[in-house]
């Protein structure tokens, strides 16, 4: 299965747009926004855990990592409620679930396995800091490597900025909205722009609360394919 797999090719989705698709899970669906390979797959989708369901214990071969949207994701180490920016390393397994429901955000075999850091952040509690470059935009950074920068943004009312990276970058919109060339991009709206690309920003008249990728579009790893 191909989906968005173009990726010298810039994506904007309308998540909301998508239809919802059952994954061999019942109770889980998900809306896929790239994905390359069938269930073991390079995939980035929005998953939805209904009340009381579950997913069968599996190991991590390619990496995890995710964002809870809504509810409450669950596994063997812990709760985790929305606002929790979780990264699971190659090799790390566990026997995820939701009690109340939960939605999240989801990038599957994106992982360096050289990257063994395993972390839980509280999105609510990051402590953000002005971009002198981009006024009005402030930033946490979650996680940051050689390939690749991960961070909190929020934008004032109006904000405008050109976004660029020589590895590209990917937006997820977690509140307000962004707009960008003719197009109002809102809540869990998803973006992804190639490697060298640049793309003019503006946010709403709310703002906007992005977690935003740069750097990680310069190679594209993939799961063995068999």
């Amino acid at each position: 299965m191909q989906i968005n797999a173009e990726f010298d090719s810039a994506v904007c989705v309308h998540t909301g747009d998508l239809e919802w698709q059952a994954s061999p899970m019942a109770g889980v669906d998900r809306r896929m926004l790239d994905r390359v390979g069938g269930e073991v797959a390079r995939a980035t989708s929005i998953v939805r855990y209904a009340k009381g369901s579950a997913f069968a214990e599996h190991t991590h071969s390619g990496g995890e990592e995710f964002i809870v949207l809504e509810g409450v994701f669950q596994d063997e180490h812990g709760d985790y409620p929305a606002g929790t920016y979780i990264r699971n390393p190659v090799g790390t397994h566990h026997i995820p679930r939701s009690d109340p429901g939960c939605t999240i955000f989801v990038k599957l075999w994106q992982f360096d396995p050289k990257d063994q850091e395993q972390i839980a952040l509280d999105l609510n509690a990051a402590a953000l800091a002005a971009d002198p470059a981009m006024p009005g935009v402030g930033r946490a950074i979650l996680a940051e490597r050689e390939y690749e920068t991960v961070a909190l943004e929020e934008w004032d009312a109006a904000a405008s900025a050109v976004v660029r990276d020589a590895g590209g970058f990917e937006i997820l919109i977690l509140d307000g909205e962004l707009h960008h060339s003719g197009q109002i991009y809102v809540r869990h709206d998803w973006i992804r722009c190639p490697a060298g690309a640049d793309a003019i920003f503006a946010a709403g008249p709310a703002g906007a609360r992005i977690w935003i990728k740069r750097g990680h579009l310069s190679e594209i790893r993939l799961p063995p394919q068999g």
